[in-house]
């Protein structure tokens, strides 16, 4: 009996063993994982204006580096800056985040520009590479153009508020800096903002930058926290398909090009109608156009007269002036073209070069002479439906046509007609077998005439 206590005891003892093995097993993988998490830093890369799309982007990354308990949050960023409200709210995105956001203005040649040095300051740490250029953050009106005395007066100490929120941390330097970024629309060199303490580091890459912020105190949510960024694994984080094109539609060559798709596919809808799919191109397109001009500092008037240009296209395809107000349509097209996206003070990347807007009017022009075209011989053709469509076709005399009736200059008898067998009537007898021309259609009776009588 004891030898049997004995075995009992000693299976529970491994099961325990066992058991508790396991425990430690999971737990030291678990805190394994948190710590190899905790200690990479997530890289997002962009490039292009500051849009909804990109406060989005940035958004998950955040997120994203919350959940996994990473170092960091990485932007590598080049662009020519954006509209003042989706900057705020990218701002206080980074400001409310629980975990350090590094912005990196990358690579050599690129820049922060205007709304981008705003979004620099509200990072946690902030690098350039060499030969980078930040600032000009003096605001615009929506079309482009400078906005008016008193109201630029009270955007821009806005502004100032704004950014001296942003660099009182970093010095009495960096704030005068940010200052005159805002007022004066300035800009400096990579060099010029290290030495102003704007920035944290020049770095030649993400490495570099990554091993000199190692160490450096950042302050999240009232909290100071050390960075532990040398060595740190950089996980790439990429846009989403609806972030990359959404961010695409800023493009203003492409928003031409959207515009031009849209329309002409609607009046194919208007001038074919009861189908669908060109409706259905036409709408998207124009939508996906609207969502972009939304997100650019565009001359709406531009978009007026880009709208009566193709009601002149429209107006050509239905009425006969030889030309003429095709002619105007092209001419309100480019002029059109024009003021939507290069109005005075316009900045450089809400403009579309002259060699596009001309090449996106040839081939509006191009594809409106195809359409009038088709439309002029659809007018002139013969119908080919309906009895109309049997005038001037021919074919053979099933049953002669020979006087049947009370009057003798009228003749009766049967054709065969477009694969089908007719009634016949003609001025003249025609045996069968002969070839007939049909004249006119009464009904369901055909007017024939023998071929060879011309």
């Amino acid at each position: 009996m004891g030898t049997v206590r004995f075995i009992k005891l000693s299976k529970r003892r491994l099961k325990f063993w066992l058991l508790l093995t396991v425990i430690l097993l999971l737990a030291a993988s678990a805190f394994g994982l948190a710590e190899a998490q905790g200690n990479q830093v997530l890289v997002a890369e962009i490039k292009g204006p500051v849009t909804p799309a990109m406060a989005s982007y940035f958004d998950r990354l955040i997120k994203e580096a919350e959940e996994t308990n990473s170092e960091a949050a990485l932007i590598v960023l080049n662009t020519p800056g954006g509209g003042v409200d989706v900057t705020l709210e990218i701002v206080q995105s980074f400001r409310n985040a629980n975990v350090p956001v590094i912005v990196y203005i990358s690579p050599s040649g690129a820049q922060a520009a205007s709304a981008g040095s705003i979004i620099v300051a509200a990072a946690h740490a902030a690098g350039m590479a060499p030969e980078t250029v930040i600032g000009a953050a003096s605001p615009v009106d929506g079309s482009g153009a400078d906005i008016g005395e008193v109201l630029f007066q009270k955007i821009t100490e806005d502004l100032k508020a704004t950014m001296r929120n942003l660099t009182e941390r970093r010095g009495e330097e960096a704030v005068a800096l940010a200052e005159a970024m805002i007022e004066e629309a300035k800009a400096v060199t990579s060099k010029e903002a290290l030495e102003a303490q704007f920035i944290d580091v020049v770095a030649d890459d993400v490495d570099d930058l990554l091993e000199q912020l190692d160490g450096q105190t950042v302050e999240i949510d009232g909290q100071e926290i050390t960075l532990e960024t040398a060595g740190a694994s950089q996980e790439p984080f990429d846009q989403n398909t609806v972030e990359q094109l959404l961010h695409a539609l800023s493009n203003p060559l492409l928003i031409g090009i959207l515009l031009t798709i849209g329309v002409q596919a609607i009046l194919i809808e208007i001038s074919s109608p009861g189908g669908w799919a060109a409706g259905f191109i036409g709408v998207l397109c124009l939508g996906m156009a609207l969502y972009g001009l939304g997100t650019l500092p565009a001359n709406w008037l531009g978009l007026g007269l880009i709208v009566i240009a193709f009601i002149l296209f429209l107006l050509e395809v239905k009425t006969a002036t030889f030309g003429l107000l095709a002619v105007a349509g092209v001419i309100t097209f480019l002029v059109g073209l024009l003021v939507l996206f290069n109005s005075p003070g316009t900045p450089d990347f809400a403009r579309i070069s002259i060699t596009s807007a001309i090449g996106i009017t040839i081939f509006t022009a191009a594809f409106f002479i195809f359409l009038v075209t088709k439309a002029v011989q659809a007018q002139r053709r013969q119908p080919l439906t309906g009895t109309e469509g049997l005038v001037g076709m021919v074919g053979p005399v099933r049953t002669d046509l020979i006087v049947t009736g009370t009057d003798p200059k009228l003749t009766e008898g049967t054709v065969l007609v477009n694969g089908e067998i007719w009634r016949a009537i003609s001025d003249e007898e025609i045996g069968s077998g002969e070839q007939v021309v049909v004249k006119s259609v009464d009904g369901f009776t055909l007017r024939v005439k023998a071929l060879h009588c011309g």
